[in-house]
């Protein structure tokens, strides 16, 4: 299992990404929250020469197949084939009123997203007709000044974030790995993530070898008592607001939780966060998450996920992120 930590400024992408790749980081993520995500890996790639660079998430469907195509083609050059496209759907309200764009069909407008992504790079690196047209993108207009010629490195490798059982379908058929939520847990990895990738992935015959699984797992960290009770009100909460979401209510069923999501649901359209947290037990907070100090924390990791985590980040005190001292722990380990 390898480890990564993530970057979301600009500050931190100017200043921290030899320093992560110095510590023994094997890849740093972006995310799309305050920044845009291409930019914080360009930032990251230029000041690193061996970690992998991965969005983790760029939100899919804010833009078009070819707008996608060229960042992922830039960030692939720029990083001479060191950058992942992790890709996400993001949620409809978000979709829509945040970024003003079409929603419908989240997994067949996913899976085509990417069908579309490689029909442009199958005309950029292997000299094809663009010739796409599909339900919800077509393209069918390029000419050689719009091709780049930068192409030494390859076609950039897709990833997807999923959760649900359609979309992670959408990443074994078309994706090469999945990136999974924080919101999940080892069983429902084991019992449901898993076998679904598996059985998909026969069915094309491909291997699981073959197909990458990165996790980001909630991490409540301290050394003290203290900073520990601190760390776990930070996690809680963030259990909390996935909790609510109805999309989200499945892994709470096989958990044998589902009667807490319309709870949740309610208090959160009331504003109440404080409270959502607080209906997070300790028992739900240690299936969803690992806690303890650094030590136990690492060693608990590895009981979890190696194994099933190629490689793997943290969500880490309600932020996300592995800190270096679980990845120095961690190393001990291996």
């Amino acid at each position: 299992m390898k480890f990564s930590t993530m970057m979301n400024t600009l500050v931190q992408a100017r200043e921290e990404p030899k320093r992560l790749e110095d510590l023994g980081y094997d890849a740093i993520f972006t995310n799309e929250s305050k920044h845009d995500p291409f930019m914080l890996a360009a930032l990251a790639a230029e000041r690193t020469t061996t970690v992998e660079i991965m969005t983790y998430i760029a939100v899919a469907f804010a833009r078009t197949p070819m707008l996608v195509a060229h960042s992922a083609h830039d960030l692939a050059s720029l990083s001479k084939g060191r950058f992942i496209l992790g890709l996400g759907s993001q949620i409809k309200p978000h979709i829509t009123r945040r970024f003003s764009m079409p929603w419908s069909h989240p997994a067949p407008r996913m899976k085509e997203f990417i069908q579309a992504l490689h029909a442009i790079w199958d005309t950029w690196y292997e000299a094809k007709p663009l010739n796409f047209e599909g339900q919800f993108y077509t393209h069918t207009l390029t000419s050689p000044m719009f091709i780049p010629e930068d192409r030494e490195y390859g076609r950039p490798r897709v990833m997807l974030a999923a959760l649900g059982p359609e979309m992670t379908k959408v990443a074994a058929e078309v994706g090469d790995g999945l990136l999974c939520h924080s919101f999940t847990t080892e069983r429902y990895l084991r019992e449901v993530t898993i076998p679904t990738i598996e059985r998909v992935l026969a069915a094309r015959g491909r291997a699981l070898k073959d197909f990458r699984l990165v996790g980001m797992p909630y991490v409540a960290v301290g050394e003290t008592d203290e900073a520990l009770q601190n760390a776990i009100a930070g996690v809680k909460r963030a259990i909390a607001f996935y909790a609510s979401t109805p999309a989200y209510k499945g892994i709470l069923e096989v958990e044998g939780y589902g009667d807490l999501q319309p709870e949740m649901l309610r208090l959160s359209k009331l504003g109440r966060w404080e409270d959502m947290g607080a209906l997070v037990s300790d028992e739900i907070l240690h299936r969803f998450s690992v806690v303890g100090n650094a030590a136990t924390c690492a060693r608990e990791i590895k009981r979890r996920f190696d194994g099933v985590y190629d490689l793997m980040c943290g969500y880490t005190n309600g932020e996300p992120g592995l800190p270096p001292q679980i990845l120095s722990e961690l190393k001990k380990l291996t």
